[in-house]
């Protein structure tokens, strides 16, 4: 999916108040706000999702940048429940409301039903309340783009939502920093037969390549889960030093 790129510049249609409602269409049929939305999320912090043969991997830099901050209390992937996780690009106070509606719509199905919630019922739950605040007056988009990654029963699946409430399924996906280098690193080497270790590779290397300097281990936060397990998995620091160590040797 290819995304437009923004100058920067403010429009005609801006000066002229087209983007002081979410309600305002401007003349050529574009919600200025909306297109605002999607400026934060490329400004946001880098996130990946992999689907891999033996499950599904999510790496996500944290952007520290005050030596004083404890790296472990930074948290950009979230448990949605033992099969489902996310993580964010954008505004994370924004991702926080929607994770949390999603963890609690997860715990709802499970009293409801007595089965794991799928992975879609989630995504579609997250973009109806996204959808809502670009029609309602008094309200602003979430500026913040989620990538949802879950282990149904045919297998992993990965959602990636937008400030608009619209969503897309990938085998994989980026938002945020560096998403078209990171991009064409995926369509270069991403292969639907890589393993989770090849997976956490294949990401990390995307990060050291593109953040190159500013990058160390903790910046990065890691998580996966296995189809056989179906079991929510945050790979520990030491581990990720390992596999830092091994993409740096090629």
């Amino acid at each position: 999916m290819v995304k437009r790129e923004d100058d920067g510049m403010q429009t005609p249609h801006a000066m002229m108040g087209y983007d002081r409602a979410i309600t305002m269409f401007s003349p050529d049929g574009r919600l200025l706000q909306v297109e605002y939305a999607k400026k934060t999320v490329r400004q946001g912090s880098t996130a990946i999702g992999l689907t891999c043969a033996d499950g599904i991997v999510l790496i996500a830099d944290k952007r520290i940048v005050d030596r004083l901050v404890i790296p472990e209390s930074v948290e950009k992937i979230f448990q949605i429940d033992d099969h489902l996780a996310a993580t964010a690009s954008g505004i994370l106070s924004d991702a926080r409301v929607l994770i949390e509606r999603a963890q609690l719509r997860a715990q709802q199905h499970k009293v409801t039903y007595d089965t794991p919630v799928d992975t879609v019922t989630v995504v579609k739950d997250i973009c109806a309340l996204k959808q809502v605040c670009t029609q309602s007056g008094g309200l602003r988009p979430f500026g913040v783009s989620v990538i949802i990654a879950g282990i149904d029963a045919d297998g992993p699946k990965l959602f990636e939502t937008d400030p608009t409430g619209i969503y897309f399924q990938f085998r994989a996906t980026v938002i945020g920093e560096g998403e078209q280098e990171i991009e064409e690193i995926l369509g270069q080497e991403y292969s639907e037969k890589l393993t989770i270790e090849e997976g956490l590779k294949l990401a990390l290397g995307a990060l050291n390549k593109v953040l190159d300097k500013n990058f160390n281990v903790d910046r990065v936060d890691a998580a996966y889960i296995t189809n056989e397990e179906r079991m929510f998995t945050r790979v520990k620091k030491d581990r990720l030093e390992k596999l830092l160590r091994e993409v740096k040797k090629k």
